[in-house]
């Protein structure tokens, strides 16, 4: 089963819909801390062996917590406990009371010489800022962990929310264990969460897990993208212009058409300005180059040679570029990319966009700004409603929507929502946007048509595109040069494995 994405209030369902189908909320709590246990073990293993305390909230996820120091106990380990509020559950007192009658687990005043901290004092459903007992315990454990003792967190880091990500006293853990599905304030609040695993505890895959987006990891996206064969030549490998490189933005052009090379396109062109033809030829040598029709004659030669054609980097925003974006749609039937200028040009138009894509396997790859303008929103709106904005107009157009950003979200025009939460800080920059457009058309000529390949290639090339910054590791210095240079690893690295009951492995974001 994939790991899917959650608010607070879709976790409650998923977990609601497992109950009313037979198991006990007692048995959910039991498999998360068991769940959550084994990967501390292994995780922490050597730092165990100093011992570890467990803070425990009142409520459900201390009720994890108490499960998690059962079984740490039960397995040798030295198991401090503190309590910061008793339990409000049968099942969480339940959980104490068995943690307890294992004679192995001591109940503390605070943490001593451990280098292991455990974060059990609030869980999905906790809002607002954490005060009290629970913001005092918040404020002993940061300060330990920046001396050098671990913190791992249970489903959440307590004080982050986990529908919005947005936090104001936080843990801050090197590690967090989620239960049956992600968070979506994990994905916006990478920094406080260190690296998440999400377990299986079991939770049913019925109609309220399938109403979830998807996550998309290295297992799901190459287990898509299609391998190049041995007898491939740059025919089979498929044919891309690349439409963009207005007066003196050429660079866009180039970073677009680098993305492509660097994702195994057979034949390229890049379609400019005429005052961009120059700088393009040196800056891309591959390319065959040629400038923006003017002709039916340059009309036609252009779309009977092209297997996808990707709009818009560096195009301009002027009356000139929507006659072109709009002259090459209705010339070419084929799919198509429409990036930056590409959209900028119909904004508040979005029924225009549709009717020029005509049912014909698209994607659109907003930056929240752009889609802001194309439906006459603010961006803040974008920002907040990420996870559900772009439905309407998927379906609307006909097309996948990439709305980038941290994390980016591929919405299909069936409804289906793919979530991508690969990538670091690096990928910040102007004309990172560029490279995945290449990136996104390469796949999207390269697979076979189907009601997926518009989606699929979409979230498949932002997955990539992140993965090559995290393969990058650093932030400050890296250039989108660096980037490119980690795309060939990136494409072809060999997915690890997860260990049995993990549903999805984040690595730690700094």
């Amino acid at each position: 089963m994939p790991a899917r994405v959650a608010t607070a209030d879709e976790t409650r369902a998923c977990e609601r819909e497992t109950i009313e189908a037979g198991t006990s909320s007692a048995e959910l709590m039991r498999r998360a801390g068991r769940a959550a246990a084994v990967v501390v073990a292994e995780r922490f293993r050597e730092t165990l062996q100093n011992g570890v305390v467990i803070f425990a909230g009142p409520g459900n996820n201390g009720g994890d917590a108490w499960v998690v120091a059962e079984f740490l106990a039960s397995a040798g380990n030295n198991v401090d406990v503190v309590e910061v509020a008793p339990p409000k559950s049968k099942e969480s007192a339940d959980a104490k009371r068995r943690a307890l009658d294992t004679g192995k687990v001591r109940i503390a005043a605070h943490a001593n010489d451990q280098r292991l901290i455990i974060d059990g004092l609030l869980g999905t459903g906790a809002t607002g800022t954490p005060r009290g007992e629970i913001g005092h315990a918040i404020e002993m454990i940061n300060p330990m962990r920046s001396s050098g003792v671990c913190v791992a967190s249970l489903d959440l880091p307590s004080g982050l929310d986990g529908t919005t990500g947005e936090y104001e006293r936080c843990v801050r853990a090197d590690a967090t264990i989620t239960f049956g599905v992600l968070k979506r304030g994990h994905l916006i609040a990478r920094d406080v969460c260190g690296e998440i695993t999400a377990v299986d505890i079991g939770l049913n895959d019925g109609p309220a897990m399938q109403s979830l987006p998807i996550l998309v990891d290295e297992h799901f996206a190459h287990s898509v993208i299609p391998p190049i064969p041995v007898s491939a030549h740059k025919g089979t490998r498929k044919r891309l212009a690349i439409v963009g490189g207005g007066k003196g933005m050429a660079g866009a052009a180039i970073l677009s058409a680098e993305g492509a090379l660097r994702s195994g396109i057979g034949l390229l062109r890049v379609v400019c300005h005429e005052s961009s033809n120059v700088s393009i030829h040196a800056g891309i040598p591959a390319a065959l180059v040629s400038t923006w029709p003017k002709t039916a004659g340059d009309l036609s030669s252009l779309v009977e040679a092209e297997d996808c054609i990707a709009i818009g980097p560096g195009l301009g925003n002027t009356d000139e570029t929507r006659d072109l974006v709009e002259r090459i749609l209705l010339a070419f039937s084929g799919p198509v990319v429409l990036d930056a200028d590409a959209l900028n040009v119909f904004a508040g138009d979005t029924s225009s966009v549709a009717k020029l894509l005509n049912g014909r396997d698209a994607v659109l790859t907003p930056h929240p700004a752009e889609l802001a303008r194309l439906l006459g929103v603010s961006t803040s709106e974008v920002v907040n409603r990420r996870f559900e904005i772009g439905v309407d107009l998927a379906r609307e157009t006909g097309a996948a929507l990439l709305l980038k950003g941290a994390p980016t979200i591929v919405f299909g025009n069936d409804g289906r929502r793919m979530t991508i939460a690969s990538g670091t800080a690096a990928l910040a920059t102007g004309g990172s946007g560029d490279v995945l457009t290449g990136m996104i058309a390469t796949l999207l000529s390269q697979m076979p048509p189907s009601t997926d390949r518009a989606v699929n290639a979409a979230a498949c090339a932002a997955f990539i595109h992140g993965r090559a910054a995290e393969l990058r590791k650093y932030i400050r210095g890296v250039t989108l040069a660096d980037i490119l240079d980690e795309l060939p690893r990136a494409w072809n690295e060999i997915p690890a494995r997860l260990e049995p009951g993990t549903l999805a492995f984040l690595e730690a974001h700094a």
